[in-house]
C-alpha cells in the first residue's frame, strides 16, 4: 500500500513538473518559429528586392524588417508565461509617441529618401537646381542628399525639403535649348544682323538642325534693338556651346558691320539756359 502511494505521488510530481515545462516549451518553439520566419523573409528579400534598390537604402530596410519580425514574434511567443502583447502594445504605443514627436524629422527625412529612391527623379552626377541651389548631385543617402554647387561649395539638403521642393533637372532630355539676348544699333540692319547670326548657328558643330535655330526681334529697348538668339544643342555640350555662341557673337557681329551700342540718354533742353561765370 505504501509502495503505492509513493509511486501516485511520484506521478504526480512529474505531471506538476511536466505542465510546468510545457510553457517554456511553447516559448522556445515560438521563438524557434519566429527565426524561421525571418530567415525566411530574409531570404526573400535578397532574391526579390535586393537587386532593385541601392545598398545604402536597402540594408537598413532589411534589417529594420528582419528586427520588427524578430521583436513582435518574440513577444507574442512569452504568453504563454502570462506576458500580455497588448500591454506591451500599449505601453510601446505610448512611448512611440513620445519617441515619434523627439524624431519626426528624422522620420521625414527616412520616408522622403526612401520615396526619392523609389521615384528617381535625378542620380548622381546630374545637373540639377532645387530651391535656391544648383550644381552637381554628389551623394545621395536616405536622410539627406549633397548638391555640389557651381561655385564648388558642397550643400546638404535634407531629403524631407527635397521631396517637397521643385526639382529642376536638367540631364533628363537629349538636347537642351540655349537661349540669350544681344543689342544692336538702331541705325544697324536688322536683316543683315539676323542673317550673320543664324549663319554662326548653321556653322556650328554642336547646334543642333532639329529642332531648327532662330534669331527673332524681341524688343524695341531705349538704346538698342534687342535681338533672342535660339539655338538647340546636345545636353551634355550645352555649358561649352553657350559660352562658344556667346564668344562667337560679336565677332560675327564685328565682321558684319553691325554695332552693339552702350546704354545712351539723349537730352533735349528746350530753353535756354545761360551760365554765368563766377571770377
Amino acid at each position: 500500500m505504501g509502495e503505492l502511494i509513493n509511486t501516485t505521488r511520484t506521478v504526480s510530481e512529474f505531471e506538476k513538473m511536466f505542465n510546468q515545462i510545457i510553457p517554456y516549451l511553447w516559448v522556445a518553439l515560438g521563438i524557434v518559429v519566429t527565426v524561421l520566419i525571418a530567415v525566411a523573409l530574409r531570404f526573400w528579400l535578397r532574391r526579390s528586392v535586393k537587386h532593385k534598390l541601392p545598398m545604402d537604402v536597402y540594408n537598413p530596410l532589411e534589417k529594420a524588417v528582419i528586427y520588427t519580425v524578430v521583436i513582435v514574434g518574440v513577444i507574442a511567443s512569452l504568453s504563454p508565461l502570462g506576458i500580455s502583447l497588448t500591454g506591451l502594445l500599449v505601453a510601446g504605443g505610448f512611448a512611440g509617441i513620445i519617441i515619434g514627436f523627439a524624431t519626426q524629422t528624422v522620420v521625414a527625412n527616412l520616408f522622403s529618401g526612401l520615396f526619392l529612391y523609389i521615384e528617381r527623379p535625378f542620380r548622381i552626377g546630374d545637373p540639377v537646381k532645387v530651391m535656391d541651389y544648383s550644381g552637381i548631385i554628389e551623394d545621395i543617402s536616405i536622410m539627406s542628399t549633397r548638391i555640389r554647387g557651381w561655385d564648388g561649395v558642397l550643400v546638404r539638403v535634407p531629403n524631407d525639403k527635397l521631396f517637397n521642393s521643385d526639382i529642376v533637372t536638367y540631364a533628363k532630355g537629349v538636347a537642351r535649348r540655349i537661349s540669350y539676348e544681344i543689342g544692336i544699333s538702331y541705325d544697324s540692319d536688322i536683316d543683315k544682323a539676323i542673317e550673320a547670326l543664324k549663319k554662326m548657328l548653321e556653322e556650328h558643330p554642336m547646334v543642333l538642325v532639329n529642332p531648327p535655330c532662330d534669331v527673332l526681334v524681341k524688343d524695341y529697348a531705349d538704346s538698342a534693338i534687342v535681338l533672342e538668339v535660339r539655338a538647340w544643342a546636345p545636353t551634355n555640350e550645352w555649358f561649352n556651346t553657350y559660352m562658344d555662341l556667346l564668344k562667337e557673337t560679336k565677332k560675327v557681329l564685328d565682321k558684319a558691320g553691325i554695332a552693339i551700342p552702350y546704354p545712351q540718354l539723349d537730352l533735349h533742353v528746350k530753353e535756354e539756359v545761360r551760365l554765368r561765370h563766377l571770377e
